[in-house]
Protein backbone atom coordinates (compact mmCIF):
# COMPACT_ATOMS: atom_id res chain seq x y z
CA UNK A 1 0.00 0.00 0.00
CA UNK A 2 3.09 2.24 0.37
CA UNK A 3 1.60 4.12 3.32
CA UNK A 4 3.84 6.52 5.29
CA UNK A 5 4.43 6.03 9.00
CA UNK A 6 2.15 9.01 9.70
CA UNK A 7 -0.78 6.90 8.44
CA UNK A 8 -0.68 5.24 11.85
CA UNK A 9 -2.43 8.37 13.12
CA UNK A 10 -5.70 6.47 12.59
CA UNK A 11 -5.58 5.52 16.29
CA UNK A 12 -5.58 9.16 17.44
CA UNK A 13 -9.34 10.02 17.19
CA UNK A 14 -10.37 7.00 19.25
CA UNK A 15 -7.59 7.45 21.81
CA UNK A 16 -8.61 11.09 22.21
CA UNK A 17 -12.26 10.06 22.61
CA UNK A 18 -11.34 7.52 25.30
CA UNK A 19 -9.34 10.13 27.22
CA UNK A 20 -12.14 12.69 27.05
CA UNK A 21 -14.77 10.10 27.98
CA UNK A 22 -12.72 9.08 31.01
CA UNK A 23 -12.31 12.70 32.10
CA UNK A 24 -16.06 13.24 31.88
CA UNK A 25 -17.52 10.10 33.46
CA UNK A 26 -14.58 7.84 34.29
CA UNK A 27 -14.89 4.19 33.33
CA UNK A 28 -18.66 4.23 32.79
CA UNK A 29 -18.48 6.47 29.74
CA UNK A 30 -15.42 4.62 28.45
CA UNK A 31 -17.35 1.35 28.64
CA UNK A 32 -20.29 2.81 26.73
CA UNK A 33 -17.95 4.13 24.06
CA UNK A 34 -16.32 0.71 23.66
CA UNK A 35 -19.72 -0.98 23.40
CA UNK A 36 -20.77 1.38 20.60
CA UNK A 37 -18.06 0.02 18.31
CA UNK A 38 -20.21 -3.08 17.72
CA UNK A 39 -23.70 -1.62 18.21
CA UNK A 40 -25.11 -3.36 15.14
CA UNK A 41 -28.33 -4.04 17.07
CA UNK A 42 -29.16 -0.36 16.60
CA UNK A 43 -29.63 -1.06 12.89
CA UNK A 44 -33.21 -2.25 13.26
CA UNK A 45 -34.22 -1.82 9.63
CA UNK A 46 -32.24 -4.30 7.56
CA UNK A 47 -32.66 -2.29 4.36
CA UNK A 48 -30.02 0.14 5.60
CA UNK A 49 -27.39 -2.55 5.16
CA UNK A 50 -27.81 -2.02 1.41
CA UNK A 51 -26.21 1.47 1.39
CA UNK A 52 -23.81 0.52 4.18
CA UNK A 53 -22.39 -2.36 2.13
CA UNK A 54 -22.90 -1.25 -1.46
CA UNK A 55 -22.68 2.57 -1.46
CA UNK A 56 -18.89 2.82 -1.64
CA UNK A 57 -18.35 0.05 -4.22
CA UNK A 58 -21.04 1.76 -6.32
CA UNK A 59 -19.33 5.16 -6.08
CA UNK A 60 -16.00 3.67 -7.16
CA UNK A 61 -17.66 1.70 -9.96
CA UNK A 62 -19.29 4.91 -11.21
CA UNK A 63 -15.92 6.64 -10.97
CA UNK A 64 -14.35 3.97 -13.13
CA UNK A 65 -17.15 4.27 -15.68
CA UNK A 66 -16.88 8.07 -15.83
CA UNK A 67 -13.11 7.90 -16.26
CA UNK A 68 -13.63 5.41 -19.09
CA UNK A 69 -16.07 7.80 -20.78
CA UNK A 70 -13.53 10.62 -20.38
CA UNK A 71 -10.98 8.52 -22.22
CA UNK A 72 -8.62 8.14 -19.28
CA UNK A 73 -5.94 5.45 -19.68
CA UNK A 74 -7.09 2.76 -17.25
CA UNK A 75 -5.98 -0.74 -16.55
CA UNK A 76 -8.42 -3.56 -17.06
CA UNK A 77 -9.96 -4.40 -13.67
CA UNK A 78 -8.25 -7.25 -11.90
CA UNK A 79 -9.74 -7.77 -8.47
CA UNK A 80 -7.81 -10.21 -6.25
CA UNK A 81 -10.84 -11.67 -4.49
CA UNK A 82 -8.64 -13.80 -2.24
CA UNK A 83 -7.18 -10.67 -0.62
CA UNK A 84 -10.53 -8.94 -0.04
CA UNK A 85 -11.18 -10.57 3.38
CA UNK A 86 -7.71 -9.51 4.49
CA UNK A 87 -8.30 -5.94 3.32
CA UNK A 88 -11.67 -5.85 5.08
CA UNK A 89 -10.05 -7.00 8.34
CA UNK A 90 -7.11 -4.58 8.18
CA UNK A 91 -9.20 -1.58 7.21
CA UNK A 92 -11.84 -2.45 9.82
CA UNK A 93 -9.22 -1.90 12.52
CA UNK A 94 -8.29 1.43 10.97
CA UNK A 95 -11.96 2.43 10.70
CA UNK A 96 -12.50 1.62 14.38
CA UNK A 97 -9.62 3.94 15.26
CA UNK A 98 -11.16 6.82 13.34
CA UNK A 99 -14.93 6.36 13.64
CA UNK A 100 -14.67 5.52 17.33
CA UNK A 101 -13.64 9.14 17.74
CA UNK A 102 -15.45 10.97 14.95
CA UNK A 103 -18.84 9.25 15.27
CA UNK A 104 -18.57 7.64 18.69
CA UNK A 105 -17.77 10.88 20.45
CA UNK A 106 -17.60 14.06 18.34
CA UNK A 107 -20.57 14.05 15.98
CA UNK A 108 -23.52 14.20 18.39
CA UNK A 109 -22.69 17.47 20.22
CA UNK A 110 -21.77 19.11 16.90
CA UNK A 111 -24.99 18.21 15.09
CA UNK A 112 -27.09 18.91 18.19
CA UNK A 113 -25.66 22.43 18.32
CA UNK A 114 -25.97 23.17 14.60
CA UNK A 115 -27.38 20.52 12.26
CA UNK A 116 -26.52 17.13 10.80
CA UNK A 117 -25.36 18.70 7.54
CA UNK A 118 -23.18 21.26 9.31
CA UNK A 119 -21.82 18.52 11.53
CA UNK A 120 -20.92 16.49 8.48
CA UNK A 121 -19.18 19.45 6.84
CA UNK A 122 -17.23 20.38 9.98
CA UNK A 123 -16.12 16.83 10.68
CA UNK A 124 -15.37 16.30 6.99
CA UNK A 125 -13.03 19.29 6.93
CA UNK A 126 -11.32 18.24 10.16
CA UNK A 127 -11.07 14.67 8.86
CA UNK A 128 -9.52 15.96 5.65
CA UNK A 129 -6.93 18.09 7.46
CA UNK A 130 -6.16 15.08 9.62
CA UNK A 131 -4.89 13.26 6.51
CA UNK A 132 -2.91 16.06 4.87
CA UNK A 133 0.48 15.12 6.33
CA UNK A 134 0.24 11.46 5.17
CA UNK A 135 -0.84 12.78 1.76
CA UNK A 136 2.19 15.05 1.52
CA UNK A 137 4.49 12.24 2.63
CA UNK A 138 2.90 10.05 -0.05
CA UNK A 139 3.93 12.72 -2.61
CA UNK A 140 0.43 13.70 -3.68
CA UNK A 141 0.08 17.08 -5.35
CA UNK A 142 -1.89 20.04 -4.03
CA UNK A 143 -4.73 19.52 -6.52
CA UNK A 144 -5.03 15.85 -5.51
CA UNK A 145 -5.13 16.81 -1.82
CA UNK A 146 -7.68 19.58 -2.41
CA UNK A 147 -10.09 17.26 -4.22
CA UNK A 148 -9.57 14.34 -1.85
CA UNK A 149 -9.70 16.24 1.41
CA UNK A 150 -11.77 19.29 0.55
CA UNK A 151 -14.45 17.63 -1.59
CA UNK A 152 -14.40 13.86 -1.25
CA UNK A 153 -13.90 13.70 2.53
CA UNK A 154 -16.61 16.29 3.19
CA UNK A 155 -19.09 14.54 0.89
CA UNK A 156 -18.31 11.15 2.37
CA UNK A 157 -18.61 12.43 5.94
CA UNK A 158 -22.08 13.79 5.14
CA UNK A 159 -23.04 10.35 3.84
CA UNK A 160 -21.62 8.72 6.99
CA UNK A 161 -23.65 11.09 9.21
CA UNK A 162 -26.73 10.30 7.10
CA UNK A 163 -26.32 6.56 7.65
CA UNK A 164 -25.45 7.06 11.31
CA UNK A 165 -28.63 9.05 11.96
CA UNK A 166 -30.84 6.61 10.04
CA UNK A 167 -29.48 3.49 11.77
CA UNK A 168 -30.25 4.47 15.34
CA UNK A 169 -26.92 6.32 15.65
CA UNK A 170 -24.94 3.16 14.98
CA UNK A 171 -21.18 3.67 15.14
CA UNK A 172 -20.80 0.17 13.69
CA UNK A 173 -22.59 1.34 10.54
CA UNK A 174 -20.09 4.20 10.18
CA UNK A 175 -17.16 1.85 10.79
CA UNK A 176 -18.36 -0.62 8.18
CA UNK A 177 -18.93 2.09 5.56
CA UNK A 178 -15.48 3.57 6.26
CA UNK A 179 -13.98 0.08 6.03
CA UNK A 180 -15.57 -0.59 2.64
CA UNK A 181 -14.50 2.84 1.39
CA UNK A 182 -10.85 1.95 2.01
CA UNK A 183 -11.29 -1.52 0.51
CA UNK A 184 -12.94 -0.08 -2.62
CA UNK A 185 -10.20 2.55 -3.03
CA UNK A 186 -7.51 -0.10 -2.70
CA UNK A 187 -9.07 -2.16 -5.48
CA UNK A 188 -9.53 0.74 -7.92
CA UNK A 189 -9.04 -0.66 -10.46
CA UNK A 190 -5.88 -2.58 -9.55
CA UNK A 191 -4.40 -2.00 -6.11
CA UNK A 192 -5.57 1.61 -6.07
CA UNK A 193 -3.88 2.58 -9.32
CA UNK A 194 -5.22 5.47 -11.45
CA UNK A 195 -7.51 6.71 -8.66
CA UNK A 196 -8.66 10.28 -9.38
CA UNK A 197 -10.21 12.13 -6.41
CA UNK A 198 -11.60 14.81 -8.73
CA UNK A 199 -13.93 12.28 -10.35
CA UNK A 200 -14.73 10.30 -7.20
CA UNK A 201 -15.05 13.49 -5.15
CA UNK A 202 -17.53 15.01 -7.61
CA UNK A 203 -19.67 11.85 -7.62
CA UNK A 204 -19.59 11.65 -3.81
CA UNK A 205 -20.54 15.33 -3.49
CA UNK A 206 -23.51 14.75 -5.83
CA UNK A 207 -24.58 11.77 -3.70
CA UNK A 208 -24.33 13.92 -0.56
CA UNK A 209 -26.41 16.67 -2.19
CA UNK A 210 -29.12 14.17 -3.17
CA UNK A 211 -29.20 12.74 0.35
CA UNK A 212 -29.42 16.23 1.86
CA UNK A 213 -32.33 17.15 -0.45
CA UNK A 214 -34.26 13.95 0.28
CA UNK A 215 -33.64 13.66 4.03
CA UNK A 216 -33.26 17.32 5.03
CA UNK A 217 -30.22 19.23 6.26
CA UNK A 218 -31.36 19.50 9.88
CA UNK A 219 -31.21 15.80 10.73
CA UNK A 220 -30.48 13.98 7.45
CA UNK A 221 -33.07 11.52 8.77
CA UNK A 222 -36.47 12.93 7.80
CA UNK A 223 -37.31 11.58 4.38
CA UNK A 224 -38.97 14.33 2.37
CA UNK A 225 -41.69 12.14 0.80
CA UNK A 226 -42.48 9.85 3.75
CA UNK A 227 -45.53 11.80 4.99
CA UNK A 228 -46.87 12.29 1.47
CA UNK A 229 -46.61 8.56 0.80
CA UNK A 230 -48.60 7.74 3.94
CA UNK A 231 -51.42 10.05 2.83
CA UNK A 232 -51.93 8.21 -0.43
CA UNK A 233 -54.87 5.74 -0.52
Amino acid sequence: MKLPVSALEFVCPFVAALILAYREEKLGDVGRLLQRLFDYRRIRTAIWYVPIVFLMPTIYLLSYGVMRLLGRPLLEPHIPFVTIPLLIGVFFVAAVGEEGGWMGYAVDPIQDRWSALTGGIILGLVWGLFHVIPDIQSHHGLAWIAWQRGVYDVGLRILIVWLYNNTGESVFAAILLHDLDNVSASLFPNDGSHYDPAVTGAITAIMAAIVTFLWGSRTLAQYRYAARRRLLP
